[in-house]
């Protein structure tokens, strides 16, 4: 859910730091596409469930929600969700499909309710936009973001 939801937000960050110049994609040398490929996936693990754990602390409680879990939480909710936009031919049932496998994982893995596990999702997300946005800040592309995709913004800022 998470991953899907959060990736146009890397596909805009990757296409404005390559200029414009055509797929952030043909920018990686072709020998180091494969691990270019494996690093993104481990470090957007690594990051998932950081920000899982994070959200289970606050949540469900500091007994119920260990580091473990929220790494199985990602793993297994990446890996799922990937197959299930794989070979499910309808985007809008595979979305479905992944949304109700991630509150599966959460609920059951921090063993709490439906709410809960709502809960976990929704704050994880916040979680990770905040910091995306922080970040964005503090690498000073925020601005060119705003600019390049949402220019009836300007006159806000």
């Amino acid at each position: 859910m998470l991953t899907f939801l959060l990736r146009p937000l890397l596909l805009v960050s990757s296409s404005i730091a390559a200029g414009g110049e055509g797929a952030w994609w043909d920018l990686i040398r072709a020998d180091f596409r494969l691990i270019f490929s494996l690093t993104l996936f481990f470090v957007n693990l690594l990051v998932l469930a950081l920000v899982l754990y994070l959200a289970g602390l606050v949540v469900v409680s500091r007994k119920r929600a260990l580091l473990s879990d929220a790494f199985i939480i990602s793993l297994l909710g990446t890996v799922l969700t990937t197959v299930f936009f794989m070979f499910i031919p309808y985007r809008l049932l595979a979305l479905a499909l992944g949304i109700i496998t991630w509150l599966l994982l959460i609920k059951r893995l921090y063993g709490t309710g439906w709410i809960g596990a709502i809960g976990v999702g929704i704050l994880a997300i916040i979680i990770f936009l905040t910091v995306t946005v922080l970040l964005a800040l503090a690498f000073g592309i925020l601005s060119i973001v705003i600019e390049r995709f949402f220019p009836f913004m300007i006159l806000i800022f």
